[in-house]
């Protein structure tokens, strides 16, 4: 089933550390390869020509693009070990749902923390926390989002763990203070491997940030 499976992906890019945790659970072996996004390699280019992003999905020479979809692909394909989504049809649309929550609103709200000042910063950092308020609704009292192991929705919200210290570090605040029960969900989930080992070091995503707001000119 396996044969040739390759991710173009970079390192702290939440999306590709989705695609790697969902790898990891499933036991899949495959080549990693780093892409420099200000110098796009061919290979990127050609299996991704609409969007040109990370991260890309190679199997037997196929392409599958955009995180999720990949995610779904890889669950489908690597059936029988560690299911992500659920079964139920109605259980299943509903973490699609949330996953599609997640990517429209938590990361828009967080990218606006660091590339925002003054009243909209703080606008963006309350919308921010009012995210992960709703998300610890439906977290409700379960150890995952897929109940009692790693699910869809816990891999496509975990991968934001990482970018955390980033976002209290520019935004001047303490996620934990008003989000405690997701704190605790992203500690649970960091204590199974496939997510340790797939998360980038927050310094480097710190890095990556200061990199930016030097680029596009913000103070």
């Amino acid at each position: 089933m396996e044969k040739e499976v390759i991710l173009l992906d970079f390192l702290v890019s939440p999306f590709g550390m989705r695609v790697r945790i969902a790898l990891a659970e499933k036991g899949v072996v495959y080549e990693y390869r780093e892409e420099d996004l200000q110098n796009k390699s061919e290979l990127l280019l050609k299996m991704n020509p609409v969007h040109k992003e990370i991260p890309v999905l190679i199997h037997n020479g196929k392409s599958i693009c955009e995180s999720l979809f990949i995610v779904e692909y890889i669950d489908e394909v690597w059936r029988d070990k560690s299911p992500l989504l659920p079964s139920d049809p109605y259980q299943r649309a509903q973490a699609r749902f949330w996953a599609d929550y997640i990517d429209k609103r938590t990361y828009d709200c967080g990218g606006r923390i660091w590339r925002r000042k003054g009243e909209e910063q703080e606008a963006a950092k309350k919308e921010f926390v009012d995210c992960l308020k709703l998300l610890e609704e439906q977290l409700g009292d379960k150890p995952y989002f897929g109940g009692d192991t790693l699910g869809y929705v816990d891999v496509a919200l975990i991968s934001l763990y990482s970018w955390f210290p980033a976002y209290e570090s520019l935004g001047n605040f303490k996620i934990e203070e008003s989000c405690s029960k997701i704190v605790a969900w992203a500690k649970r989930c960091m204590q199974k491997d496939s997510v340790s080992k797939s998360l980038a070091e927050p310094q480097k995503i710190n890095e990556l940030f200061l990199q930016m707001k030097k680029r596009l000119g913000i103070e």
